[in-house]
């Protein structure tokens, strides 16, 4: 496991790499309180502390440069949260010193239609106190058909997640399935605790989330390109802004690749991880990130919403249902 601090000696090459001085000082106080509170583990609870992950609460972050990881835990994906959290300080540590406000989310997604824990996420932290956020978390490996709850999950983000001060901030989810394309109303009432609720489309929720956040979709390897699921998330997200993953071991590094090259940082990234891989991994990286620099640098600017079905600019409008004036769908989407 990755350690908090300067400590690099369980590195491939321990002297490659230095962290910044910048904020040394913190990095040793979370380095402290990590040799009081033990040996890391994860894994070995059997349900999330639900009081800590429960979705029925508001989360705020104040800083510029929030974050949010949500990882898909159902199925073949349940060992994910674990391999992020081997990598936990690895991922703060780093991109911390490209941007020393960073905030992280956690979030685990399942499925409300079959599974008992189908959305957790955490409160934004910063440091060691992340380690008591993702240790919350639960990998339930449920997931009852191949759809799964992404659009529970971007409902979430529109109406319980505020980050008022954000510079378009990152949003990334790790995932290899597509997403029911309605949230039931019972869903909503059910797992968030609303009621009345009115069922939510999933693609338009998803488009309500990228004009805030800057949202990718890291897919694990596994079926083919331009399928059913490229297809979905290209129309809730963006076809540019699907990360297929040769090496799901790799996946932390794709997402800091990418967030690291937006921020003009993937020089300092690319020693980081070179003193970690062997130079092939490396180098198949910075090819996928490079090839993405279009796309990296589109996806700066706010998104217009569009309408799911048909692709045409929906109203910019403050009202819960907006009807599209080219294909005549209305659509409820979370108000901001």
């Amino acid at each position: 496991m990755y350690s908090w601090g300067d400590d690099t000696s369980d590195w491939a090459k321990p002297d490659a790499y230095a962290y910044s001085p910048a904020a040394k000082k913190e990095r040793a106080a979370d380095a402290a309180r990590a040799d009081a509170h033990g040996p890391r583990t994860y894994g070995s609870r059997h349900a999330p502390n639900e009081q800590l992950a429960t979705p029925r609460k508001r989360v705020t972050s104040h800083s510029k440069t929030p974050l949010i990881v949500a990882v898909d835990v159902t199925g073949s994906m349940q060992r994910w949260p674990a391999e992020i959290f081997d990598r936990l300080p690895l991922l703060y540590q780093t991109l911390s010193q490209y941007r020393d406000e960073l905030e992280i989310c956690f979030a685990a997604i399942g499925d409300a239609r079959s599974d008992r824990w189908p959305l957790q996420v955490t409160h934004f932290a910063r440091g060691f106190d992340l380690e008591t956020q993702l240790a919350a978390l639960y990998g339930e490996g449920g997931g009852g058909d191949i759809p799964e709850g992404y659009g529970l999950f971007a409902y979430w983000v529109n109406t319980y997640v505020q980050v008022p001060n954000a510079e378009r901030p990152f949003l990334i989810v790790f995932g290899d399935a597509p997403m029911h394309l309605e949230v039931f109303e019972k869903e909503i009432e059910h797992v968030l605790g609303e009621g009345p609720a009115q069922s939510v489309d999933a693609l338009a929720a998803w488009r309500e989330v990228c004009r805030t956040w800057n949202a990718w979709f890291l897919r694990r390897p596994g079926g083919k390109r331009g399928d059913e699921i490229d297809q979905q998330w290209g129309k809730a997200i963006g076809a540019q802004q699907i990360v297929h993953m040769d090496d799901e071991q790799r996946a932390v590094d794709y997402a800091m690749g990418l967030i690291a090259r937006s921020w003009g940082h993937f020089d300092d990234f690319k020693i980081n991880m070179t003193a970690r891989q062997d130079g092939i991994k490396v180098s198949e990286l910075e090819q996928r990130v490079s090839a993405l620099e279009s796309a990296i640098e589109e996806a700066r600017e706010p998104r217009a919403l569009l309408c799911p079905h048909c692709n045409a600019p929906l109203p910019d409008s403050k009202s819960s249902r907006l009807t599209c004036s080219f294909c005549t769908t209305t659509i409820r989407v979370p108000l901001r």
